[in-house]
């Protein structure tokens, strides 16, 4: 009744009756965990709930104009426009992004020309190669990772000096 088709060599199938599938939950959250080595899933910092779905474009994917998404995105495809979330995206080796990203989380291990605003942290990984400016909270980078642009990171705690306005002495 069931085939799968993740992870299976060509020509081999297997079948499934209903009583031994996966639970709708754990089939939502544990096909695209299958389908992408551990480098590519969210770190354990922001690592969704199990009953948060995963979203997954894969490399024959091309998208153009604004992505919205909620919770997680690996991206392996190609993107060019806008990217939005209040949720964890994931460039994956493939990925090819021409793009403003405005997220929580930002993970890339593939390509970005653009922007990168994240509301907490953006990790560039060894493969990375990112042109164009990240405001974050917290940057890391691994050795082997590109950068091109200005970074603005952390959080203020008081306005700089020369910002705050001048008393008039009378």
């Amino acid at each position: 009744m069931f085939q799968k088709v993740i992870g299976q060599k060509s020509g081999e199938t297997t079948t499934s009756t209903p009583s031994s599938a996966p639970s709708p939950t754990n089939a939502a959250t544990s096909a695209p965990a299958a389908a992408y080595p551990s480098s590519l899933q969210p770190t354990a910092a922001v690592r969704p709930t199990s009953s948060a779905p995963r979203n997954v474009l894969s490399t024959d994917v091309e998208v153009k104009g604004t992505l919205k998404f909620t919770n997680d995105l690996i991206v392996d495809g190609r993107i060019e426009g806008e990217i939005q979330s209040d949720g964890n995206l994931t460039i994956g080796e493939n990925a090819r992004i021409k793009a403003e990203i405005r997220t929580a989380t930002v993970t890339v291990h593939g390509k970005v020309h653009g922007n990168i605003t994240a509301n907490d942290r953006v990790d560039l990984k060894a493969g990375a190669e990112v042109v164009g400016d990240i405001k974050s909270k917290i940057l890391t980078m691994e050795p082997g990772a590109i950068f091109v642009g200005k970074s603005t990171i952390g959080t203020p705690t008081t306005a700089p000096a020369g910002n705050a306005p001048a008393k008039d002495k009378a």
